[in-house]
């Protein structure tokens, strides 16, 4: 198992870890910073760091499945391609010295990452501005997109200002939780048609955007900012009729 040390803080940049595992599924490690790709947010990447200053390339990060294909609580960090096509992942990892019960440093692109964040939260400003159901999601460093499941048209000047006055109001983004129990009494809090928030913990992961007044608050594994002022200028790229009831909104950063 393990442990997903950016649930708890987002802006963790690295940490010390021991290899578990070295696969076809890439490196696991008993603890890690790195974001796997999930909730249509992109998986992290980055490096890990070896004892002797040897760096290896993360390109990617992924959760874990196990030989029945279902989730397990592993997190792989996915190597860049090594160049030979014919190398595993494993032979690749022995090359460079790396074995299991290694201790390495993993550290994210730490400005990816935090593109990643600012996106994320503003798509939670987005769900604000669009009280719709989503049913697609995708984050990305460079751009973020939100479909939501609606038949009237959108305005993209406009949602553009409403996201600059709420960036402007510097909202505090909290992450807190909820049991199972207050998510069955409150189900409008999933505002995703396609993605239900993971149960079986006992405790439901929550972002909450605003105090005094309340912006947003939904179940959410993702990395956010901590206040909306760190969002800075997001403006509505593109507004797109998927079907007859979906909308997509996309996302760029200003400049």
């Amino acid at each position: 198992m393990t442990q997903d040390l950016f649930r708890l803080d987002a802006y963790l940049a690295e940490c010390s870890a021991t290899v578990t595992a070295i696969g076809a599924q890439g490196i696991a490690l008993d603890r890690t910073v790195f974001y796997p790709l999930g909730g249509g947010q992109a998986g992290d990447a980055g490096v890990l760091v070896l004892s002797d200053g040897t760096e290896i390339s993360i390109a990617d990060t992924r959760k874990g499945k196990d030989e029945a294909g279902q989730f397990s609580s592993d997190i792989f960090h996915v190597p860049a391609p090594s160049g030979d096509a014919t190398l595993s992942i494993q032979a690749w990892c022995e090359e460079r010295g790396l074995k299991l019960g290694d201790s390495v440093t993993a550290r994210i692109h730490w400005q990816r990452r935090h593109r990643l964040m600012r996106f994320h939260t503003a798509t939670h400003l987005l769900c604000h501005l669009v009280p719709q159901l989503v049913n697609g999601c995708s984050i990305t460093p460079d751009y973020a997109r939100l479909d939501f499941n609606m038949t009237d048209p959108l305005d993209k000047d406009a949602l553009t200002a409403g996201i600059a006055l709420l960036v402007a109001a510097a909202h505090p983004v909290t992450v807190s939780s909820i049991t199972d129990e207050e998510l069955d009494a409150n189900p409008a809090l999933v505002k995703s048609m396609s993605v239900q928030p993971p149960r079986g913990s006992g405790r439901i992961r929550t972002i909450r955007i605003g105090q005094a007044e309340l912006i947003d608050f939904q179940p959410c594994g993702g990395t956010h900012v901590a206040n909306t002022a760190e969002i800075g200028a997001v403006v509505v790229t593109k507004i797109e009729k998927k079907s007859a009831t979906t909308r997509r909104v996309v996302l760029g950063f200003a400049g």
